[in-house]
């Protein structure tokens, strides 16, 4: 079990520091802008709740195309919401166990909360980098992110992870994650 509020705190604190004017700016997922990554992190903080109480009542299905034209007046306040909802349900050790649907597949509830983590992290540092704000994850949550991205033999073609991005043997442990979910740990917008 991996205590999500730190993860969450920081995340949160990242979003919603996040201006108007920076929503459009680019990301480094290619096909997102910072308003799009926004919204794809808010509806995963909902559907990951869901997934963690163990509901299949319409949020257990893979999500809609993410995009900032769904940031609604009042997103950053939602937003934080949504987040300290995704941590509080995630700290009920029975969220860990038994199984539970996430993205359409029925999974197990240990694997869904270290997507929950590798989502924070890389998204987190996918919109920091974008808006120039400081983020560093701790090594735990790095750690976690790393073994459900080293256990998944996941297509590298966008849609989970994008191609896996060369880094030195020495790398930081944080820019070995990125590397592996297809980021190049070197972008600025």
């Amino acid at each position: 079990m991996i205590d999500l509020h730190p993860a969450v705190e920081r995340t949160a604190r990242v979003i919603t520091s996040v201006g108007d004017d920076q929503l459009a700016l680019p990301t480094p997922c290619s096909a997102a802008r910072v308003g799009d990554m926004i919204d794809h992190v808010g509806t995963f903080a909902q559907r990951f709740a869901a997934a963690a109480r163990k509901r299949t009542d319409g949020h257990t299905q893979s999500p809609p195309r993410p995009s900032g034209d769904n940031l609604e007046p009042g997103w950053r306040q939602r937003l934080a919401r949504d987040l300290t909802e995704l941590a509080e349900a995630w700290a009920d050790p029975h969220a860990w166990s038994g199984s539970t649907f996430a993205g359409g597949l029925e999974l197990p509830g240990e694997v869904v909360g270290l997507v929950a983590i590798d989502e924070l992290v890389v998204h987190g540092w996918d919109i920091a980098v974008s808006t120039d704000q400081q983020y560093q994850p701790s090594a735990h949550e790095v750690e976690a992110a790393m073994a459900f991205v080293t256990a998944v033999d996941a297509p590298r073609d966008g849609r989970l992870f994008g191609p896996i991005v060369a880094v030195a043997d020495d790398a930081e442990p944080l820019d070995r994650l990125l590397a592996l979910t297809g980021r190049d740990p070197s972008w600025r917008p």
